[in-house]
């Protein structure tokens, strides 16, 4: 009986060891087959050419979808200019349609996809050499490849617009505009672009976000945050300013002053974690990132690496809500070959360095994100006639 239940046991043994050795196996090849299937980090293979050759004047994508929008423009013979929107497949690259093409003065901006997958796209209409008129159309949803509305803000003549927030998913999209003439304001509003809809224009009476100034949208408290700096050398300090959308109120305080002898020079960049209320901006002279808690109001920046002043600032800034990273974009890399995007924690860590891109001198250093995919797009790296896709 004694040996039975031993041989029992042996043979109780055995199987277990087979069937853990076998489990262990295909977790090796799993994991294996799982880290050959992740990309690499950094640029990609994806271009995304423009139809007709012509220099991209604006592109975003579509978080929750499978496209993205551009618009391109190049001068013709005769003094005028080949403009179109199109879509394009993310996966491909292939430009999927051309929504509009004209052969006038006229030409197209990007202005973003906003809401649930609604492309924004602004007509300028052109007189001699002047922006006469400006309208905006609307592709609701980006997948109709078609124009389905008008979007009709209540800007004058000389209003223009220089911001919208980047914040798809949330109804309400945050535009900063201003006025190019008469008493030059700059001023911000919502909007809910699909219902065709706005609130209150909230105009900035502090002069310092007359000059070049940027924003982002907190969705959780409904506020614009706009940060500004005179780009005086020596300073002074940024001004943010927290914009209620709905009530009109504008809190303001004093950002960070960056080292001397230059200081920071202006604020090139913003983007807003809106679940923990936190902001993240770049600024030109110092290469530095700054992060701000927003109900606190209190702030500090962590050097971009390897950053030796203006040359390597940082200029655009994406948040990724899905991953809670900053990406933010700098022309000449301080980490490697070209440009680069470098990714940061909420807490101000860096997190990686994205190397290799070229992004062109002529044109901010624009990108758009997919942040449940981890990745995005650049402008391309022979110009800004192509868009490139890149892995973080």
């Amino acid at each position: 009986m004694k040996r039975r239940e031993s041989s029992i046991r042996c043979v109780t043994a055995t199987v277990a060891f087979v069937a853990s050795s076998l489990m262990f196996a295909n977790c090796t090849i799993a994991a294996q087959v799982a880290e050959t299937a992740q990309p690499s980090i950094g640029p990609g293979n994806t271009i995304v050419q423009s139809q007709f050759g012509g220099q991209i004047f604006g592109f975003d994508i579509d978080q929750n979808g499978t496209e993205g929008v551009l618009t391109e423009a190049q001068d013709m013979a005769g003094g005028n200019v080949l403009s179109a929107v199109e879509a394009f497949d993310q996966t491909t690259g292939k430009i999927l349609k051309v929504v509009q093409e004209l052969k006038t003065k006229d030409d197209f901006v990007t202005l973003g996809v906003v809401g649930a997958s609604v492309g924004l796209v602004e007509h300028e209409h052109v007189t001699g050499i002047y922006v006469t008129k400006r309208t905006y159309n609307v592709l609701n949803p980006l997948k109709s490849n078609k124009y389905t509305g008008a979007w009709k803000p209540p800007l004058s003549k000389i209003d223009i617009i220089s911001g919208i927030s980047q914040s798809q998913g949330s109804a309400t999209t945050a535009v900063l505009a201003f006025e190019n003439g008469g008493n030059m304001n700059t001023f911000v509003f919502r909007s809910n672009v699909a219902a065709n809809t706005f609130g209150p224009q909230i105009i900035l009476t502090d002069p310092t976000f007359g000059v070049s100034p940027v924003m982002a949208y907190d969705t959780k408290t409904n506020q614009a945050v706009v940060a500004a700096a005179t780009g005086a050398v020596g300073g002074p300090a940024p001004q943010i300013a927290l914009v209620d959308l709905t009530k009109g109120t504008v809190t303001q305080f004093t950002g960070i002053l960056g080292p001397p002898p230059y200081h920071q020079g202006y604020v090139n960049g913003i983007a807003v974690d809106s679940d923990d209320g936190i902001a993240c901006t770049t600024t030109e002279l110092d290469a530095r990132v700054e992060f701000y808690d927003l109900k606190t109001q209190i702030g500090f920046a962590v050097p971009l690496p390897g950053g030796a002043g203006q040359l390597q600032a940082g200029e655009n800034v994406e948040y990724d809500p899905v991953n809670k990273l900053f990406l933010v974009a700098q022309p000449y890399s301080s980490t490697g070959p070209g440009s680069s995007i470098q990714v940061y924690d909420t807490k101000g860590n860096l997190v990686e360095s994205l190397n290799g891109f070229s992004f062109p001198i002529s044109t901010s250093p624009m990108f758009a994100i997919h942040p449940s995919q981890r990745n995005g797009f650049v402008y391309g790296p022979t110009g800004v006639a192509e868009l490139q896709s890149f892995t973080y």
